[in-house]
């Protein structure tokens, strides 16, 4: 973890792997391709996040291979005693507020939009709605499969969702006027 007991990404996708291995037993290569899609609907591809191992989870003793050795042979994988605790420890870790440098980024350049030539101008507000449409499809995606419309994901997911929405719309008619 970081120095103030936030989770590192590399954490925040084992806490992906352990959460969603102690929902049900699931293959290796089923719980790497969840983990992966999971990850990438919120964040978009990212190889910083793809960095954690399942067989590093397996070798520490927090996940085990209950029909075969692991990932050579895509053995059924469940959480161990170890996995609980440590996703728990995971879980109830605190969140770093306003880590996200896209959002300064974005910030910063609306806040000197007006230093550049209006047609830069326009193509720089293009590429937000660009963005924002991706990240929209990402999430939309990612609600779409999720099967319990009931859940405290989907309900988060419709809030974000929502937010896209609204800042598309804004950023469009942004463009509009300039």
């Amino acid at each position: 973890m970081f120095a103030d007991n936030t989770l590192t990404p590399k954490e925040a996708v084992r806490l992906c792997a352990l959460g969603t291995i102690a929902s049900r037993p699931m293959r290796y290569s089923e719980l790497a391709g969840s983990v992966r899609h999971f990850t990438s609907r919120i964040m978009g591809p990212s190889l910083e996040l793809m960095g954690i191992s399942i067989e590093l989870l397996r070798y520490e003793g927090l996940v085990e291979a209950t029909d075969g050795q692991g990932m050579e042979d895509d053995s059924m994988l469940t959480i161990s005693a170890a996995g609980r605790r440590e996703l728990q420890t995971l879980l109830t870790a605190r969140l770093r507020p306003g880590s996200d440098l896209s959002k300064l980024v974005v910030a910063l350049k609306m806040r000197f939009l007006d230093l550049l030539e209006a047609d830069e101008r326009a193509h720089q507000i293009d590429l937000l709605i660009e963005g924002a449409d991706s990240e929209l499809a990402r999430l939309t995606d990612l609600r779409g499969s999720d099967g319990e419309g009931g859940s405290a994901l989907a309900a988060w997911l419709d809030h974000d969702i929502a937010l896209l929405e609204s800042r598309l719309a804004w950023l469009e008619d942004f463009r509009a006027r300039l």
